[in-house]
Parts: C-alpha cells; structure tokens; sequence
C-alpha cells in the first residue's frame, strides 16, 4: 500500500487533510482509489503503446509497472485491511498500520468506503462491501449521525453531529435498492431548507 503521511507530517497534502489527523498511517478509501486509477493508466499506456510506435517500449514499460503495483495495492488491501467485526462479519478498515492494527469508520468525504463501488474497486454485490456498507450507515461508525431530519455521514472535518449530503448522494449512487435511492433523493431535496441548495453539511 501507499504510505499517506498525517497532517502534521506533511507540507503538501489537500486542504480537508490538513484538519484531519490521520490515526494510522495507510489510508483504505485513497489505495484503493490509486489501484484503480493505475489499472486505468496500465490500460490507457498499452493501448497508446500501440498507436505511438516510436515510444511503444516506453509506453509498455510503464503499463506493466503502473500494473504491478495497482496489484500489490489491491493485494494488500485485501491482506491488511480486511478484518473481521463482530456484529457484520469481514468489513473494510478506514485506516491499518500494516501490523494488525485497524481503525473502522468512514468520512463523507471522496473517496471513502462506501464509494468503492462508485470508484470501481469492488462490485455493490461484494459481500465485504455489503458488510462494510452496514457498518458504515449505523451507530457503530461514529461519524453516522442520525437527526429528525435525516441520517448520514459526516466526518472529523466539520466535527460530530453534522450530515454531508455528499454521503447520501453516494448512499444513493452506491445502492442496488431503487426504493433506497428515492429515498436517499429524497432526503437531499428536503434538508436544503426550502432553497433546493444543498450545504457541506447540515
């Protein structure tokens, strides 16, 4: 996996990170992201390859090396970040150290567990997806925050107790269900207060 360095060790990480302290070092949501925009670029360099003949050597070089360790990654998230909950089964880790250690939660924000399937790392129909799903839109998350208007994700970004519309949007991209994603549609339309704008969180 891909060693993602907390805030304060970096200078040069995105705005939402620098307001989040990272609890271990491997970040679940952003390798698998990574896997999957390598596979592209593996895919993208090998059809390249054979088009731009005087640099194919090249092109095929780095298809097979951007190949590689888009394997190693999912390899290892499998390894590492599969483990095992008590009350759903095999789930996906948010954070691991590599060493048996897991940190089990999910943020609103992009990429996060439950975009996987969105992202294109694994298929809704995955049994640990759906476990992991479960896990994530329940009180055993602890950024799952449930109100009298509507329940969601939020994260350490905003702090406790505030939804993202941005996670009941990819509740709704993410689901097999059409009566979850009315619902979830729903919900977005009736939390903008009458103004049919939505918020970072509410």
């Amino acid at each position: 996996m891909v060693y993602l360095p907390s805030a304060a060790g970096s200078q040069n990480v995105n705005s939402d990170l620098l307001m989040i302290q990272r609890i271990l070092p491997f970040l679940i949501p952003a390798n698998a992201m990574a896997a999957v925009e390598l596979f592209h670029l593996s895919e993208m360099c090998s059809e390249l390859a054979q088009t731009l003949h005087y640099s194919s050597e090249e092109l095929n070089h780095l298809s097979t090396d951007a190949k590689t360790l888009a394997q190693e990654i999912e390899n290892a998230i499998q390894k590492h970040a599969v483990v095992e909950h008590p009350m759903f089964g095999s789930v996906y880790a948010f954070e691991v150290d590599g060493f048996g250690n897991s940190y089990l939660m999910d943020d609103a924000n992009l990429p996060s567990l439950l975009s996987l399937p969105w992202l294109g790392f694994v298929d809704a129909s995955s049994e640990i997806y759906k476990n992991t799903r479960a896990m994530i839109l329940s009180e055993n998350n602890p950024f799952f925050f449930e109100g009298t208007a509507a329940c969601g994700v939020g994260g350490p970004h905003v702090g406790l107790g505030f939804i993202w519309p941005m996670s009941i949007a990819m509740r709704a991209l993410t689901s097999t269900s059409d009566d979850e994603i009315i619902e979830c549609l729903q919900l977005l339309k009736d939390t903008t207060a009458g103004t049919l704008f939505m918020r970072e969180s509410f």
